[in-house]
């Protein structure tokens, strides 16, 4: 079973139990639901609030075992130099992007016009301060297969394949623990993910010093210069999903936006 599979049917099962609905939710009128659940058509009755989250829920962990997927596959398409299967991982950022617009759409109508508790409303809100890290994290992993398509990975130099190796390493070890506080809601998972994110900030630097050296020709140096930025700024992007998904669970202020790029 791989990490997409995995990880839905896990979480999908725990957030459920924990609702105490039912994992399909629809009005067996044949309007359908989206993907299988929460039905968004406006002749349609809407969904309490309990209903969208776990739909919400679903969606969310869906998209983030694809991203986690992304940025893995960017990794080693870009050292393999694999610039087929770097295209097929920009093709799929697209599902990414209509996943998220499917999630933005189902919580916007709950906040608007659903029935829905005080505390269902906050996690609500949650969510859609959420989604641009989210959002913004595929489009880091497609940027970085989007090198890889373009042979980068073949200009650069021993020491920058190193680090680059690591920093793919550590970012696929960052999402995987946001995915872990998300699924467990977990203050400690959290701080890992800060721990990690550390790490990542050091390689960044270690990357930038080497491009700095004049191993590689400006042009290749320029591109691999962005893509340690792209890595760095996914692990900050990871950081803000775990800080908000903590504070949620314990009850917390919100941590605040995401960071700029």
């Amino acid at each position: 079973m791989g990490l997409l599979s995995s990880l839905t049917n896990q979480s999908t099962r725990t957030r459920l139990e924990r609702r105490q609905v039912p994992p399909e939710v629809g009005d067996g009128d044949g309007d359908g639901p989206v993907d299988g659940g929460v039905v968004i058509d406006d002749e349609a009755p809407l969904p309490t609030g309990a209903e969208a989250l776990a739909e919400i829920d679903r969606m969310f962990v869906q998209v983030v075992a694809l991203v986690g997927e992304a940025i893995a596959g960017a990794t080693h398409a870009l050292l393999a130099c694999d610039r087929e299967a770097a295209k097929q991982l920009m093709a799929r950022d697209d599902l990414v992007d209509e996943r998220i617009a499917a999630m933005a759409g189902i919580t916007q109508r709950q906040l608007v016009s659903g029935p829905a508790t005080e505390a269902e409303r906050t996690e609500l809100v949650t969510v859609l301060r959420m989604l641009p890290d989210l959002d913004r994290n595929g489009d880091l992993a497609e940027h970085i297969a989007r090198r890889a398509a373009r042979g980068l990975g073949a200009e650069m130099s021993p020491r920058s394949r190193g680090l680059v190796e690591r920093m793919g390493e550590v970012a696929a070890a960052i999402w995987s623990s946001t995915a872990d506080v998300f699924s467990d809601r977990s203050v400690q998972t959290a701080s890992m993910v800060d721990a990690l994110d550390d790490e990542l900030d050091e390689l960044h630097v270690g990357l930038t010093a080497e491009l700095a050296t004049g191993t590689m020709p400006v042009p290749v140096a320029i591109e691999l210069a962005m893509v340690a930025r792209f890595y760095e700024r996914f692990g900050d992007h990871a950081v803000n999903l775990a800080r908000r998904m903590a504070a949620l669970s314990i009850g917390g202020p919100d941590p605040g936006g995401p960071g700029a790029d």
